[in-house]
């Protein structure tokens, strides 16, 4: 981005790194707007005030000619107008960015301490990630959020609310310490997967009772569930160890959906074809041990059908009043009717042998990593080199992501999912690997464009160059500012 700081990483001292969430930072507002010949007007606790107008013009680029536009846009004392719905007008309150913004990143770059490092949280200007935190002394913390407004809970904050009183105003920002956080657990790890932060620590978590449902709505997720199963486990980490527990194969989705479709196939009468056309598929499946591998057929199987069940079970981010991913599986698996399960394994085994000639293919035959342009859109060739990738999307609960697609294509290929990953250990010195999909070169003549994509492919990290000793040690050029 040419940002100046480090938006998520280690310093010598510490380290942070951000998830996604799902926490109510703004609002829609229901206005009452009247037009009268003096203008238009809003009502706020039974008053009128006047609508702000604006003419906005911005600048963008068509081919290499350089165009504007001219907007009319409209505001209330919440924000801009940017809606009508039922022929309302809805307006949005927001926390745009601002210089404070930039503060924050810049001060917890250069915090040295745990201390130095909440006082940057204390800024409250990050308002779009969670915060995940360790640091040499050896404490870890949580943050779910960082800009949260106070509101009225009887408001249900997921929907349009009234423009029109106050009762809807925002009542200032939570305070960092009252917001759903958790320094160093007693089980002594925490884990975050874009999901619920009442799971971050297991049995040590947040309770969820004790915060408002707008500061965390979000869901639990089966990549939480699998992270959690696997952190449980009595292990002694180091560099290494924790590098192979995030990148664990396992599916945990397919610990709910692999029973469920063997339950249906049982109830297939012993007379109707379709017993024997789906026996060596299913006897696959009900021998895996859910762990993608590039040499697994039944990896293959599980990941191209799952996607063709219920879209229900697909969906991660959630409303306060709706059942998270795992619910919604289990819910589905519990009412499924035996052809919501089998019908589409038909269809991956079909769509599979058109493909490929035959339904029995390794995962890795199937699911590549390919990187040609480096455009921010890439394109993809099976005629052309790829190579081999273990590894699926988190949707299914694995914790090394790695969504892939077909793109006009026959075999799929990654395009979201796991692409800068690093572990770090903290002590005299620094001690840390990391990994990047390609390459840090995205100019495709470059033989760093590429050089790390097949230990990508693999799970297999590269020592860091911390010191300013190792970066002259191993410099390919040097050069200073200006040449």
């Amino acid at each position: 981005w040419g940002q100046f700081f480090v938006y998520q990483g280690f310093n010598e001292h510490l380290g942070w790194m951000h998830t996604s969430n799902n926490v109510d930072i703004a609002d829609m507002y229901a206005e009452k707007i009247t037009k009268t010949d003096k203008g238009l007007f809003y009502e706020y606790d039974k008053k009128k005030f006047p609508v702000v107008i604006k003419k906005m013009t911005f600048n963008y680029r068509d081919g290499e000619t350089l165009k504007s536009k001219t907007f009319t846009t409209y505001f209330t004392n919440k924000g801009p107008i940017m809606a009508v719905r039922d022929g309302k007008w809805i307006s949005l309150k927001s926390k745009n960015r601002n210089t404070q913004s930039l503060v924050q990143s810049w001060v917890r770059t250069k915090a040295k301490s745990f201390d130095e490092y909440k006082k940057a949280m204390d800024l409250q200007a990050n308002a779009s990630n969670n915060t995940v935190y360790a640091d040499a002394k050896g404490n870890i913390a949580y943050w779910h959020g960082n800009f949260i407004p106070i509101r009225d809970t009887k408001y249900n904050w997921a929907d349009v609310v009234d423009g029109s009183t106050s009762a809807t105003a925002w009542k200032g920002l939570h305070k960092v310490e009252d917001m759903v956080h958790l320094y160093n657990p007693t089980n002594g790890w925490l884990q975050n997967c874009n999901s619920t932060p009442f799971s971050v620590a297991g049995k040590n978590s947040p309770i969820k009772a004790n915060y408002p449902t707008y500061m965390a709505p979000d869901g639990e997720n089966f990549r939480g569930v699998g992270a959690n199963k696997l952190l449980a486990q009595p292990t002694k980490y180091n560099l290494d160890k924790v590098i192979a527990t995030g990148y664990n194969t396992y599916l945990s989705a397919f610990e709910v959906l692999i029973p469920a479709l063997i339950k249906a196939y049982e109830q297939i009468p012993q007379s109707d074809p379709l017993k024997a056309e789906l026996k060596a598929p299913i006897s696959l499946l009900q021998s895996w041990d859910y762990k993608g591998s590039s040499t697994s057929e039944a990896t293959t199987l599980a990941l191209e059908w799952a996607p063709r069940l219920n879209p229900i079970i697909q969906k991660v981010y959630i409303d306060p009043d709706e059942k998270d991913q795992v619910e919604n599986t289990l819910a589905f698996v519990a009412s499924a009717r035996p052809n919501e399960l089998l019908d589409p394994l038909k269809a991956t085994l079909a769509d599979l042998t058109k493909r490929f000639g035959k339904w029995q293919i390794a995962w890795g035959e199937v699911n590549r990593f390919q990187r040609l342009t480096g455009a921010m859109t890439e394109t993809y060739n099976d005629e052309t080199a790829s190579l081999p990738v273990a590894f699926g999307s988190a949707l299914w609960g694995q914790l090394p992501s790695y969504r892939s697609n077909q793109f006009k294509t026959n075999k799929r290929y990654g395009f979201s999912g796991n692409s800068f990953v690093c572990a770090v250990e903290f002590g005299p010195k620094i001690k840390a690997k990391s990994i990047l999909a390609g390459g840090n070169s995205g100019d495709p003549k470059s033989k760093h464009f590429n050089d790390q994509a097949e230990m990508y492919s693999k799970g297999e990290f590269k020592d860091v160059l911390f010191y300013k000793e190792d970066v002259l040690k191993n410099a390919e050029r040097s050069y200073q500012p200006g040449q």
